[in-house]
């Protein structure tokens, strides 16, 4: 592989940010933790879906997202929704409380990304946002 600078720097600039955001999730924003607020987003954005789907979504195995999402019902935060083409299954949807857990960690999250980004302009903060999502798109296709 050729050496290139920007690469070297986007690959330098990458672990100390997964480093600081680790760092900034054990101190959690709102009351749920990653996994949960992930979930959750996603439920609310899509509408209820299988734990298969989920898992697919995120990149998961099976297994690991039935375990949040079996922590996520036992809380509350989702119910069970009987999918009517298929009587075994289901799909996940969010409760009132999850949706107000959901909204309220977001609120969170969103006052302490706009501390980080304080300064910034609007062109600024708007690139910023198109660059991490055109590059975790890129990750998942992975």
């Amino acid at each position: 592989m050729e050496d290139d600078g920007a690469i070297r720097q986007v690959e330098l600039e990458l672990a100390i940010l997964l480093r600081r955001v680790t760092a900034m999730t054990t101190r959690r924003l709102g009351t749920l933790d990653r996994a949960a607020y992930l979930l959750l987003h996603r439920i609310d954005a899509h509408g209820p879906e299988g734990v298969k789907r989920l898992a697919q979504a995120f990149g998961l195995d099976v297994s690991t997202v039935s375990r949040q999402a079996a922590a996520l019902e036992a809380s509350g935060l989702v119910r069970r929704i009987p999918d009517p083409d298929d009587g075994r299954a289901y799909g996940l949807g969010i409760t009132d409380h999850g949706l107000a857990e959901l909204q309220a960690t977001r609120r969170a999250r969103q006052a302490r990304i706009a501390e980080l980004l304080e300064g910034w302009t609007d062109e600024e903060r708007t690139m910023f946002g198109e660059l991490l999502h055109k590059f975790n798109q890129r990750a998942q296709q992975r």
